[in-house]
């Protein structure tokens, strides 16, 4: 078992930031590799080289930047983004690099004939988003149901990939750090727990 973390916020004193340490910390003892986007500086921009990946499909070649996110991904078991809800969503960075590295031809196949082939199988995914307002507001306005089929359904599902735990920490703008730090603690068990039964769960298929 393999995990990357991939964090997008551009202030490394972001809670973003904070979560990501305490997830990386929870994940120890074990095989865990952290890819913070915008130290990194990914551009997230889909270009004309990308357009040209994407026509290819599984005869594309890619670029070294993206080869290398391909590499990375092609050594996790389990992938957990980690990120600020920016418009009910995610930000561009996180955003751009799905649209650069979940490619046609490597995250699924799709053609005229064949339809949609999903190639992510082996890659389960979570998702810890950091929202500014409560769980309630969401549900309420219909946010949670966007957020879900943009998301769960329009991403992590398309590519075949295994949905794995979401987590949010709600309400991350509050004047209570220690409700805040709850909230974490609560997110970051969720996902943790999720990886570690799925650890459990391969250990028990490979002795049985």
């Amino acid at each position: 078992m393999h995990t990357l973390l991939v964090a997008a916020n551009a202030d490394p004193k972001s809670l973003t930031h904070h979560v990501l340490g305490e997830l990386e910390a929870a994940l120890h003892p074990g095989s865990v590799e952290v890819a913070d986007l915008s130290a990194e500086g990914f551009d997230p921009r889909f270009g004309p080289a990308d357009r040209q990946s994407y026509a290819a499909g599984a005869q594309a070649t890619y670029s070294a930047e993206i080869a290398a996110e391909h590499r990375r991904l092609e050594r996790a078991t389990d992938l957990v983004l980690v990120f600020p809800a920016y418009w009910w969503s995610m930000p561009a960075l996180l955003k751009g690099w799905i649209d650069r590295v979940f490619i046609n031809g490597w995250a699924f196949d799709h053609s005229a004939t064949a339809g949609l082939q999903p190639k992510l199988q082996a890659l389960t995914t979570h998702l810890l988003p950091i929202a500014g307002d409560d769980a309630a507001l969401w549900e309420r306005h219909g946010y949670m149901t966007a957020f879900k089929t943009q998301i769960e359904h329009g991403i992590i599902d398309y590519a075949g990939s295994p949905r794995g735990a979401t987590a949010f920490v709600h309400e991350a703008e509050q004047d209570s750090a220690e409700a805040t730090a709850q909230n974490v603690a609560r997110a970051v068990r969720t996902i943790s727990e999720a990886i570690r039964a799925r650890s459990s769960d391969s250990a028990s298929a490979l002795t049985s």
